[in-house]
């Protein structure tokens, strides 16, 4: 098992920058991929970003390409999510997620395990 706590959200103006930090737990840190998602109201949860184990490949969704920075210190069981340029339409609340298979599943329902979320919101 691994649990999974987020934090670092917050009320941003547009512009502006955040971190979240996803701390784990239960299980070696090294033996999953991680990754964030998001979901703003009304709407699916999406995939956001992905990091494998060694934290030397990742992915992003176009969205946030070139804004979002995924990292992870395996010597703290931490993951991030730097955020800068933030938009209005990056508000939701973000979710790490974790999985013991290779890489992170861009469907939600893949994944083994997820924080309670995080909220973001950017105004105007």
């Amino acid at each position: 098992q691994v649990q999974l706590v987020e934090s670092g959200g917050g009320l941003v103006q547009a512009g502006g920058s955040l971190r979240l930090s996803c701390a784990a737990s239960g299980r070696a840190f090294t033996t999953i991929v991680m990754g964030w998602f998001r979901q703003a109201p009304g709407k699916e949860r999406e995939f956001v970003a992905a990091l494998n184990r060694a934290g030397s490949t990742t992915s992003y969704a176009d969205s946030v390409k070139g804004r979002f920075t995924i990292s992870r210190d395996n010597a703290k069981n931490t993951v991030y999510l730097q955020m800068n340029s933030l938009k209005p339409e990056d508000t939701a609340v973000y979710y790490c997620a974790a999985r013991s298979a290779g890489w992170i599943s861009y469907n939600p329902m893949d994944n083994d395990y997820w924080g309670q979320g995080t909220q973001v919101t950017v105004s105007s």
